[in-house]
């Protein structure tokens, strides 16, 4: 594919940061959005990306400045990544949750429906979609399952997801979903989540508390493999246009694995103690993602092996 105009929306968040770093690499011109100032010490401000690119801060909840921003820019192709990300966010104030996910996508889609000639949608969704399978079976999840989200943060990506399909089925927008497992990697400053959360105790050797009773299970994705998941469909749009592929590794593991993980491979001891209040999360999910790997060739080229030191490294820049 050549590489021409991106809109990134959500660009300068943790994986947007690492999404603009690629296409600027490849020379591709870059419309970066944020609704929030850059964070002095994010990967988007320490990589000089905002040298690199145009960037707008934009409600995306603002219809007509959606539309006048993509009728302004015209780009070739749209990764649409803006959302409230945090769980326990979602728990503690879902109407703006709800209201900022499902409203921002729409106004996208519908600004570019109404608006612009466009290559590709590729609209980030989650594993969160699901909602919860039977805890008695624990199988990994499959395209083809229902997306049943019941708690504030599932339900948005829930919607989103059927919204976006909505927009291919009825109006014939080349829209792909993708559906991510747990991404980890250099530039996620939210604490709260798990790898992020244990190497900031490691480094303050402060007492990591344990949300769940530590028997959680997530799969585990880096950054860098995101990324080049998103370009695989941005490769293939024509291929994938209506289709949601799900993007996971064969790194699966309760919180209690992961610690033993992780602080084997720093060699890095860490306190932790279990809380066991877990508020409305999952407590199994895997992907299934035999799909993408069998229709375009995508399969995680990292792991938590290869790049947990040099995440640890960026970690300890940070503090």
């Amino acid at each position: 594919m050549e590489y021409k105009k991106f809109l990134i929306t959500g660009a300068t968040g943790f994986v947007g940061s690492h999404l603009v770093e690629k296409l600027v690499n490849l020379k591709s011109k870059v419309l970066a959005t944020t609704h929030h100032p850059i964070l002095p010490h994010s990967y988007f401000k320490t990589k000089n990306l905002s040298q690199k690119c145009e960037v707008v801060k934009i409600d995306l909840c603002d219809l007509s400045k959606t539309v006048k921003l993509i009728e302004n820019f015209k780009p070739d192709y749209i990764f649409h990544l803006a959302a409230q990300p945090l769980v326990e966010v979602a728990y503690a104030d879902p109407k703006n949750t709800l209201y900022s996910n499902i409203v921002g996508t729409i106004n996208v889609l519908e600004s570019t429906r109404l608006l612009s000639k466009i290559k590709g949608i590729i609209v980030a969704s989650s594993d969160k979609a699901y909602g919860k399978i039977d805890p008695k079976t624990n199988r990994k999840y499959i395209e083809s399952d229902p997306l049943r989200g019941d708690h504030p943060y599932e339900v948005s990506k829930s919607s989103v997801d059927l919204i976006a399909y909505s927009y291919f089925k009825t109006y014939n927008l080349p829209v792909v979903i993708t559906r991510f497992g747990n991404i980890y990697g250099q530039g996620d400053i939210h604490f709260s989540r798990l790898i992020p959360g244990i190497i900031k105790a490691i480094i303050h050797n402060e007492l990591f508390g344990i949300r769940s009773n530590g028997k959680f299970v997530r799969d585990y994705l880096y950054v860098k493999d995101v990324v080049l998941g998103y370009l695989t469909l941005a490769d293939n749009i024509d291929k994938v246009k209506g289709g949601a592929f799900n993007f996971g590794s064969d790194e699966s593991y309760n919180v209690l694995e992961l610690i033993k993980v992780l602080t084997g491979i720093l060699r890095k001891p860490l306190k932790y103690k279990i809380l066991n209040i877990p508020k409305n999360e999952i407590p199994y999910q895997s992907l299934d993602w035999s799909k993408i790997r069998k229709t375009l060739g995508w399969q995680p080229k990292y792991s938590l092996q290869t790049t947990i030191n040099e995440i640890y490294r960026w970690y300890l820049k940070y503090f």
